[in-house]
């Protein structure tokens, strides 16, 4: 039988074992020292690691070290490269703005001096020219006094002859109009007013006077109405009627103001042909009263009644729109036909009704008109 021997591990003495006991000695020492390698493997794996993990961290500190010096190094060099552009910058503005001052003052100074140029050229003209000008200016001031005074004298003459212009018209169509009456001017420098009318029947029996005045002013004055008043006693005529291209305020055509009647040139034939009617009824009216204090009273009070003065300017409006529809009658004559027969009625029922109102204060004195009358009355007349 064959000894085995096996030394500690630990002091290296050699013991001798049976098989048996070497075999279990064997294993468990295989193990021990198996946890003994893989031990000391694991703890030299840590230092290793230790000294690996220490180089590495001094290795890379110094690199840190290195790029941070790097990265101060560069950042000064970029400070300072900011630091002296800046400073560049700031001299090229300076710059600028000393050129631009100096552009400026130099735009002044060149001002300055044209001002100065202009404004002694200025002085040299106006100190040549002063002598003329004060010439030019004497003979202006002349020429426009002579302006002055031969206006004002054409604007008399002138308003002179508008107004006998105006008379002139009136005259003509007075006696247009009225054929069968006497249209008298009233001499100049006399009282009167401007034209006389004698109001004739066809028959030449004179039923009264109408006394035109004329004015051709474009302001209105009311001493007018006492002068003609004045004028009509003076020329002892029964009506008296101013024709005014300014009318007072709040007329309009015509109207009685005063017991003067007062119309514009368009409406003179309306109101001349309702007056010289009217005159013509009272002439009747005052022969038919003869010796008849109370019907000539009753005729007075018609005459001078709102209800007669209506009458007249209905007649007169109506003749006035009659006029106007003549004037317009080369454009629309049937159009104007019918509405003249509408005027013209209106006329007759007018006329009527004022020979009815005479007829029913004179009574049966009053002459009869067949053609107011209707064809049964006339039979039993």
């Amino acid at each position: 039988m064959t000894q085995e021997y096996i030394s500690c591990p630990k002091c290296g003495t050699k013991i001798e074992l049976s098989e048996a006991i070497s075999s279990q000695l064997e294993q468990r020492l295989r193990g021990e020292l198996a946890e003994e390698y893989k031990r000391q493997f694991l703890k030299e794996k840590e230092q290793l690691e230790q000294r690996a993990r220490r180089a590495a961290e001094d290795s890379l500190g110094v690199e840190m070290a290195d790029l941070k010096a790097q990265l101060e190094d560069r950042s000064k060099k970029l400070e300072a490269a900011r630091t002296e552009e800046l400073a560049l910058r700031n001299r090229q503005r300076e710059l600028e703005d000393k050129q631009a001052s100096m552009q400026l003052e130099i735009a002044r100074t060149l001002d300055t001096e044209r001002a100065k140029i202009r404004q002694e050229a200025i002085n040299v003209i106006v100190e040549e020219n002063r002598l003329k000008d004060a010439e030019k200016e004497k003979q202006l001031a002349d020429l426009k006094k002579q302006i002055e005074d031969l206006k004002r004298r054409a604007e008399q003459g002138s308003q002179q002859a508008q107004g006998e212009i105006l008379e002139l018209e009136l005259e003509a169509v007075l006696q247009r109009e009225f054929p069968f009456d006497k249209i008298e001017p009233v001499a100049k420098g006399t009282r009167g007013g401007d034209v006389l009318q004698r109001v004739h029947t066809q028959t030449g029996r004179l039923c009264g006077t109408i006394l035109w005045e004329t004015k051709r002013t474009k302001i209105w004055s009311d001493g007018w109405i006492q002068k003609l008043k004045d004028d009509q006693r003076e020329a002892k005529a029964d009506i008296a009627v101013i024709v005014s291209e300014a009318l007072p305020k709040g007329f309009h055509h015509f109207r009685q103001m005063g017991s003067v009647w007062i119309t514009d040139f368009n409406s003179v034939i309306g109101l001349a042909l309702a007056l010289r009617m009217s005159l013509m009824e009272v002439a009747k009216a005052r022969e038919a009263l003869v010796g008849k204090n109370e019907k000539m009273e009753l005729v007075y009070n018609y005459l001078t009644s709102h209800e007669f003065r209506n009458r007249i300017e209905a007649i007169v409006e109506s003749f006035k729109a009659m006029q106007g529809d003549l004037i317009s009658e080369k454009i629309a004559m049937e159009k104007v036909w019918a509405r003249r027969e509408k005027q013209i009625a209106r006329i007759v029922v007018n006329m009527s009704g004022m020979y009815g109102d005479i007829e029913g204060l004179s009574g049966t004195s009053l002459p009869s008109v067949k053609m107011l009358e209707l064809p049964h009355a006339q039979d039993e007349q």
